[in-house]
């Protein structure tokens, strides 16, 4: 089974950064957690080109998953979720783009109150905008960890409440509001008498969840992989991978989600959408169809938050790819695309962006299969 994950980021969330015209050097790092590695890439700004720093990758923890910078760009984090593992380590990031780990290792299997039985397998990492908290994602234990975060030195305390259940429901995805004031975990059950997925809905204050008082919503369809919130925190957008659709959701002032978007689910034409990224503006919203190789691109209408093929593209709003891509982010310049592939090739590929539209630039081959990019600011 492939190792998935989303950050986007991928985070999304906080990843992709801000538009601006910065000349100096991005660095990029990938988790590749079958060889237990982090792959290190400067990136050019003026080309998107990748080149691996020397001496790299790096070994680290037992299948390392998923990789999120610090917002300061002082601190980098890896999810270990390997059996002799369950923890997250603390690098350095210093002005050349190298790290150095410090140690120890944080544990997700302990309690905040310092008890065993904390979390297992943690899959995803999640970093509230201000870069106070950090937000994990255990698949085995079914529940959500959360760390403070010491601004100066990057260390980890894990908060005395945490970790917060998700009712046995198995988590595929989360994703912060802009604000950090609501996390929503999508899961692939829930839903009884259906075969929809659901959506977790939690109000966060001082990192602590609290479940709202529609805490459930339907996700419109099965499998609900792809999760992202457009910059204004004003929709939720939903990638149902069994269904082949993508849902949209008005967040309301109390976060709780409103199925109210007219002509949602959108109907995706390619197969198994997995993976959702837009751009820092709001205004296209990219899908990585894993069954097809190809990532789809649409437009996103500003007052309804629908979205709309692109029809500028020259193969039915779609760029191809290598086989299975499974997530996305953009640099923080918003002029290049790097897509991560999980299929037999195990490549990183990098795309010119322009106006929605993807122009292919190289390939990168990372010898096993990537789980998640981050890339600093």
């Amino acid at each position: 089974m492939l190792q998935k994950a989303l950050v986007l980021v991928f985070a999304v969330a906080g990843i992709a950064g801000s538009v601006g015209c910065s000349t100096t050097s991005h660095y990029l790092y990938a988790t590749v957690p079958a060889a237990n590695e982090l792959a290190v890439y400067r990136e050019d700004p003026f080309s998107g080109t990748l080149t691996a720093l020397a001496g790299t990758p790096y070994t680290v923890g037992d299948g390392a998953e998923s990789v999120v910078i610090h917002p300061s760009g002082k601190f980098l984090y890896v999810a270990n979720p390997g059996q002799n593992e369950n923890d997250i380590s603390l690098f350095d990031i210093l002005s050349n783009g190298y790290v150095n780990e410090i140690p120890p290792r944080t544990s997700v299997a302990i309690n905040g109150n310092g008890t065993p039985g904390g979390g297992t397998q943690p899959k995803l990492l999640v970093m509230d905008p201000a870069g106070n908290y950090l937000y994990v994602m255990n698949t085995a234990s079914d529940n959500i960890s959360v760390f403070s975060i010491d601004t100066g030195t990057g260390v980890l305390t894990q908060t005395p409440d945490s970790p917060f259940s998700l009712s046995g429901l198995t988590p595929l995805n989360m994703v912060l509001t802009p604000t950090g004031n609501f996390l929503y975990v999508s899961v692939s059950g829930g839903q009884i008498g259906t075969n929809n997925g659901s959506i977790l809905c939690f109000s966060v204050s001082a990192g602590a969840l609290q479940p709202l008082s529609s805490p459930l919503a339907s996700a419109d369809g099965g499998n609900p992989n792809g999760l992202v919130i457009d910059p204004s925190g004003s929709y939720l957008y939903v990638a149902n991978t069994q269904s082949q659709s993508i849902a949209i959701f008005s967040i309301l002032p109390s976060g709780a989600l409103e199925d109210n978007v007219a002509g949602s689910p959108l109907a995706d034409i390619y197969s198994d959408p997995f993976a959702l990224l837009l751009d820092p503006k709001g205004q296209f919203l990219y899908v990585t169809n894993q069954g097809s190789s190809n990532v789809a691109v649409y437009s996103i209408d500003s007052t309804t938050g629908l979205p709309t093929a692109l029809t500028t593209s020259t193969s039915a709003f779609a760029f191809t790819t290598e086989g299975s891509p499974s997530f996305l982010v953009e640099d923080p310049n918003g002029n290049y695309l790097f897509v991560g592939n999980q299929g037999s090739s195990a490549g990183i590929q990098a795309f010119g962006v322009n106006s929605g539209n993807l122009n292919p630039l190289l390939t990168y081959n990372v010898g096993n299969t990537p789980s998640s990019i981050a890339v600093t600011q």
